[in-house]
């Protein structure tokens, strides 16, 4: 009975992402769920919550999480076109943990069955093999590369060539990206001054993972704590970028 079960709710999910999948191509309504919790760092979520909703109105985010009133089930992913992981702090295997294994399986089914998901920074780093296993290799941070700016942790705005035009973004310790040759869907959306990978996408399963190590999504505010120039901050093409990017 429960091999029945769990057959008939992921026929369930696999119709209801059929139908998401291809939300947004014609104009529709984008619904996007954005992690809330302990895998991310303060104010991470608000902030890419806010970004994503004035890029216009067709984009409606809720917020999800073990303490939000949506938590992270296949039901509830399900709803979504999106599934968004923001920023987090320096602690990659304890972010992974705080999610659980359910949540954990929740967001690898939503993905393998059709559904979009978005990682950034943090984000990025727990999509990787031994995370939420949505790109089959490891990811390392991009500091102290070959020909990279930044050699510490410190909050930085960095040089980036983004869709062929050249651009500063708000940058924390995110990761570099890996070719993937095998991966018919996979396309460089961003690198960074040395040509190493800032932002790309991948198939993984019947659906699709666009992965940012630096942050589009970065407000006024972040730079003015950091003390950088507001004048690096880009406009918002790039995070509008890696949305598209998903639909396709």
């Amino acid at each position: 009975m429960r091999s029945v079960a769990l057959k008939i709710v992921a026929s369930v999910l696999s119709a209801a992402l059929a139908f998401h999948a291809f939300a947004g191509t014609r104009g529709d309504t984008v619904r996007v769920a954005v992690y809330r919790g302990p895998a991310a760092c303060d104010h991470c979520s608000e902030t890419l919550k806010r970004a994503i909703e004035a890029l216009g109105a067709k984009y409606r985010v809720d917020f999800v999480g073990a303490d939000e009133p949506i938590d992270i089930t296949p039901a509830n992913l399900a709803r979504y076109d999106v599934y968004a992981q923001p920023g987090g702090g320096q602690n990659i295997p304890a972010a992974f943990a705080s999610l659980g294994d359910e949540r954990v399986g929740a967001i690898h089914d939503y993905v393998a069955h059709g559904g979009r998901y978005l990682g950034i920074c943090m984000g990025a780093y727990l999509a990787s093999g031994s995370g939420l296993g949505l790109v089959p290799h490891e990811l390392e941070s991009e500091v102290g590369r070959p020909g990279f700016e930044v050699d510490n942790s410190e909050d930085a705005s960095v040089a980036v060539r983004w869709q062929g035009r050249a651009q500063t973004v708000f940058y924390q310790d995110g990761p570099y990206l890996l070719r993937a040759a095998k991966d018919p869907g996979f396309r460089v959306i961003a690198t960074y001054a040395n040509d190493d990978i800032a932002a790309a996408r991948y198939s993984f399963g019947h659906g699709a993972v666009v992965l940012s190590g630096p942050h589009p999504e970065a407000d006024e505010s972040w730079f003015e704590d950091a003390g950088l120039p507001l004048e690096d901050r880009p406009d918002d093409r790039l995070l509008r970028s890696l949305l598209a990017a998903l639909g396709r």
